[in-house]
């Protein structure tokens, strides 16, 4: 608000603003804080007196505030406790009997959050059911081919071990064959994913982010699903 009001950079304390036709003077700029767990930018916001408030913005309110009212616990276990006494201060303010139903609604934020991570573990989960699920598609069709390539190569075979190559190098050189093809595919793969990423971030204007390490691991993955489903056909 500051930096939109008097521009980046600029001094607000001590100037004015008015809102509603209303002068008010800056009295101090609070830190960036981003947005809340719902969404909300607390960046974007102006603070006033709650008196001010009441007597100059909103006369016809008397001594209700609309909106939201946040309040901070100084420890999580104070949270419980908290909710209960703003729970009965609330009900004995707005005089409500021993029967009759809340006209208010307390919303503690550790439980949204717990549930937004509970949905992000859940979506997690999914997508990792889905690659574990891929993985095993793609290792079997890995399987596939190497039977059907140690199926048509029993003459090379034969003729290598008849030269003097050992049971243990002919197992090497299909384990070879299977880490490089699960390689190649895997690489593949990170080249599909990277162009489908750029493709969307053109479009939607998202920021496009790239970890090296990310690349390799999913790399690597692919190279030991390779090797571990390329094991049955090279040891055959």
């Amino acid at each position: 608000v500051a930096d939109k009001l008097f521009g980046p950079g600029a001094d607000p304390i001590g100037q004015a603003v008015r809102v509603k036709g209303v002068p008010f003077v800056v009295a101090g700029v609070l830190a960036k804080k981003g947005q809340s767990p719902m969404g909300q930018d607390y960046d974007d916001t102006v603070f006033v007196p709650t008196t001010t408030f009441k007597a100059r913005l909103s006369p016809s309110l008397g001594n209700f505030l609309s909106g939201v009212i946040f309040i901070q616990v100084r420890s999580g276990e104070d949270t419980g406790r908290a909710l209960r006494a703003v729970t009965s201060l609330l009900r004995d303010r707005h005089r409500l009997g021993q029967g009759s139903e809340d006209d208010f609604s307390i919303r503690n934020l550790a439980e949204v959050a717990s549930a937004q991570q509970q949905g992000a573990d859940t979506l997690s989960a999914l997508l990792a059911s889905i690659a574990a699920v891929s993985l095993l598609v793609g290792g079997i069709g890995i399987m596939n081919i190497m039977l059907v390539s140690v199926t048509e190569r029993t003459r090379e075979i034969g003729i290598r071990m008849a030269v003097g190559a050992t049971p243990g190098q002919i197992l090497a050189q299909f384990l070879v064959e299977a880490l490089v093809l699960a390689i190649v595919g895997g690489l593949v793969g990170v080249g599909v994913g990277l162009f489908a990423a750029q493709q969307l971030s053109v479009q939607f204007g998202w920021p496009m982010v790239v970890r090296a390490d990310i690349v390799a691991l999913a790399t690597g993955f692919s190279g030991i699903v390779g090797v571990g489903f390329g094991l049955y056909p090279a040891l055959k």
